[in-house]
């Protein structure tokens, strides 16, 4: 029988995969693309996918839930406000993931993971406006 076999285990606990997934989850929707081992990927893609759908619904159950699967309340915010609305006519297919080679030390498939009509800019704002604010703090001093 092949009962409770419906998900890759990653080598992992479920709380450690839980926690694997959420982290990962964040990074995607603020990033909207990350470099990941392609099984991880494989695996990551249903669990954004449901995030999107209930950013779609946009009701306040469906925040709540998503705010019991994300750790933090800035991806949530960006996932009701931006991503939910831009794939507000879509039924489904939001990831895409790319191959990506193999990592150099250990061989390991490696994949890029990243939503299908990404905003291009979104990769790295946050670091380029943090290092910005922290040029401006410099230059007062």
């Amino acid at each position: 029988m092949r009962h409770g076999l419906a998900l890759k285990k990653l080598n992992r606990t479920h709380e450690h995969r839980k926690a694997l997934f959420a982290n990962m989850a964040g990074s995607l929707i603020r990033h909207e693309q990350i470099t990941t081992t392609l099984p991880k990927a494989k695996a990551l893609r249903p669990v954004v996918e449901k995030l999107v759908t209930l950013a779609k619904k946009g009701d306040l159950a469906a925040r709540r839930q998503a705010a019991s699967q994300l750790k933090e309340d800035d991806v949530v915010k960006k996932l009701f406000s931006t991503i939910g609305e831009r794939y507000k006519d879509r039924n489904g297919g939001y990831i895409r993931v790319l191959k990506a080679g193999f990592r150099h030390g250990d061989n390991a498939p490696m994949a890029v993971i990243e939503f299908v009509d990404r905003d291009v800019d979104a990769k790295g704002a946050e670091d380029r406006a943090r290092h910005a604010a922290e040029m401006e703090l410099e230059g007062e001093e």
